[in-house]
């Protein structure tokens, strides 16, 4: 296997039920998303959790860790929730030899208009390009988790 794909939930999960946001992290969408684009790519899937990131814990944050470490897989791709994204990242520093980034959504995979898709194929070829660390594909860029934040106001992943 050349890739590991490992899913927290976030809102590239969410369904929502109705006009006033009240939503549960459903069934990864990854597997879906990546079937449409016909990747290539040996891959697997390992779901982790289903949980919005403001709801994970340190020890939640241990699991993804340990799951990175054991894997065999040297590229690993993370999807996980927007809010708490860099908190994981930063966790994940240190694990050698294997490139892992994190990345997940503003608007659910379910959703017609959605950057799940695109973050996503950023995320599997940024795996596969870069060398060993830990970084964040989003909104088009590759980010470092200790030079990067969420711009709530903007909607989107900046540079500090």
């Amino acid at each position: 296997m050349q890739l590991e794909i490992f899913t927290t939930g976030g809102t590239i999960d969410k369904v929502y039920f109705d006009s006033k946001s009240s939503f549960e992290v459903g069934e990864p969408q990854i597997v879906e998303v990546l079937r449409e684009a016909n990747l290539t790519v040996d891959y697997r899937v390992t779901s982790l959790m289903r949980k919005d990131s403001l709801e994970l814990t340190d020890q939640d944050r241990a699991m993804i860790r340990q799951a990175a470490q054991n894997s065999l897989a040297a590229q690993i791709v993370i999807t996980h929730g927007t809010d708490t994204m860099i908190d994981t990242a930063r966790a994940l520093v240190g694990i050698a030899d294997k490139t892992i980034v994190l990345t997940g959504a503003m608007q659910p995979a379910r959703f017609r208009h959605t950057d799940a898709v695109f973050n996503i194929a950023s995320a599997v070829v940024a795996a596969q390009t870069l060398s060993a660390g830990v970084y964040i594909a989003m909104n088009g860029q590759v980010f470092d988790p200790h030079s990067s934040r969420k711009n709530v106001e903007l909607n989107r992943f900046e540079k500090i």
